[in-house]
């Protein structure tokens, strides 16, 4: 694979860092010591953190407290502007999705065709289909009764039922874009979203099968735990008021469609000035994907479902206010990773790993490995990683770039553990102790994060 390893010393040189080695060392080593403390022990908010990491990187590197300020400043608003309209959207169409009933519609359409010997497969693929546009957290909240319900219906293990459907959440969180890690990887390393989006789904599916339905029968075996009797479940909209299963999975699936179809136009049509590349050049673009895509889901989700025009603005509305937080973090990653950059810290990673002739997948997956461990968080791994690859993604094509993101996203959900608030969110609702939810959850993160870096690896020896 000799691609994805660094280019040689013949390649082009980098641009000297400002600082000494040993001073850049020192600053990056300081600086994501301090977020992981301001986040695991003094319980500090991650983007208050991220803001005085990368203060610490250009006051430990020597640089002028007001370059560094501006080199923050700047970085944050190029990653709102970038990410932030992304999210903003996707947050509006999984909204929808979850009032119009439509989120129900799925689940209850693919579990009611399943056997009892299919219901693990069954529920990775719902999973999948609602993380597609959810965030992890509310995608657990929103299939949780339905978990319950099919292990208690099924008289199975709730591990069995809910370990794959958790894989699939997971998956998706981790490697499909629009999801934020994704979305904050691919702006950082300036991978092409569609040929990432492609790739993800392609490396998400095996990892889903290995993670969920396969690891989720050995997990219920070594977790034997029945479905509690009691569970407040959310309301669900009645069954005739709800969008149809087919318009609700077109629906879901149309950005992901018109990103992945812009990705194949543009490698089967190479001019540039061709009329079909340029109208997929725009309807492909997540921007105006998503803006489709939640468009449409107005009226299908919305009118669909019987909602009036007050109420698909109320539910656009009330999306937002949720999002504030993911929105400020990813900004203030984007922050951190330009003091980095700017101060010649990726710079010199680059040149460390080149002298080492190092893989560059192996060193993103690792990288992100040991900031998830430290910090418990998928997003603050997936922003810190992705800006200390900056550096070593120089000379390689988009499809290796794109490789480099889906290897941070698979190393960004390694092994959950206490300080993750995900951990206490599953351990919570199945209601495990922690040897078991360690025995279940944490190692089928672990599972889905290695197997996720194989199936990286291997696509990455036929791109």
């Amino acid at each position: 694979m000799p691609q994805l390893l660094l280019p040689g010393a013949d390649a082009a040189p980098l641009a000297e860092p400002v600082a000494s080695g040993l001073q850049l060392v020192v600053a990056a080593l300081a600086a994501i010591a301090l977020i992981v403390v301001l986040i695991t022990w003094a319980k500090v908010h991650p983007f208050l953190a991220l803001i005085l990491g990368g203060l610490t990187v250009g006051v430990v590197a020597g640089q002028n407290i007001n370059d560094v300020i501006t080199s923050f400043s700047t970085g944050f608003g190029t990653t709102a502007a970038g990410v932030g309209a992304l999210i903003a959207l996707g947050a509006m169409f999984a909204k929808l999705l979850a009032d119009s009933g439509g989120a129900d519609q799925i689940v209850d359409t693919i579990v009611s065709r399943a056997s009892a010997r299919t219901l693990p497969w069954a529920m990775a693929g719902v999973g999948a289909l609602i993380g597609l546009p959810m965030f992890f957290e509310i995608g657990l909240v929103l299939l949780m009764p339905v978990i319950y319900l099919v292990a208690r219906r099924a008289q199975m293990s709730v591990i069995a039922i809910g370990i794959p459907t958790l894989a699939g959440l997971s998956a998706m969180h981790g490697l499909v874009p629009p999801h934020p890690g994704p979305l904050v990887a691919i702006d950082s390393l300036g991978a092409d979203l569609g040929t990432t989006l492609l790739f993800g789904v392609i490396v998400a599916v095996p990892t889903v099968v290995v993670a969920g339905p396969l690891f989720g029968k050995l997990a219920g075996r070594w977790v034997d735990v029945p479905a509690p009797e009691l569970f407040e479940s959310r309301e669900e909209k009645p069954v005739e008021s709800r969008p149809g299963f087919g318009v609700t999975l077109f629906t879901v699936l149309l950005p992901v469609a018109l990103m992945m179809l812009k990705a194949l136009v543009d490698i089967f049509i190479t001019d540039e000035e061709n009329t079909v590349r340029q109208v997929f050049d725009v309807i492909g673009n997540p921007f105006t994907a998503l803006l489709i895509a939640v468009l449409v889901a107005m009226f299908t989700f919305g009118r669909g479902s019987g909602m009036d025009r007050a109420g698909i603005t109320k539910s656009v509305e009330t999306s937002l206010p949720a999002i504030a937080g993911i929105l400020l973090i990813v900004a203030a990653g984007g922050g951190f990773k330009q003091v980095l950059v700017d101060t010649g810290v990726g710079t010199l990673l680059a040149d460390w790993a080149r002298d080492a002739n190092v893989s560059v997948l192996l060193l993103a997956w690792f990288v992100a490995v040991l900031i998830r461990l430290a910090t418990g968080s998928a997003t603050v791994a997936t922003i810190t990683a992705s800006a200390l690859m900056l550096g070593l993604v120089e000379g390689l094509s988009q499809p290796e770039v794109s490789l480099v993101v889906l290897a941070i996203g698979a190393g960004s959900v390694f092994f959950s553990h206490v300080n993750d608030a995900g951990f206490w969110l599953v351990k919570e609702y199945f209601g495990l102790s922690v040897g078991q939810t360690i025995k279940s959850w944490s190692l089928m993160e672990t599972v889905l994060s290695v197997s996720g870096l194989v199936f990286v690896l291997l696509l990455g020896l036929v791109v």
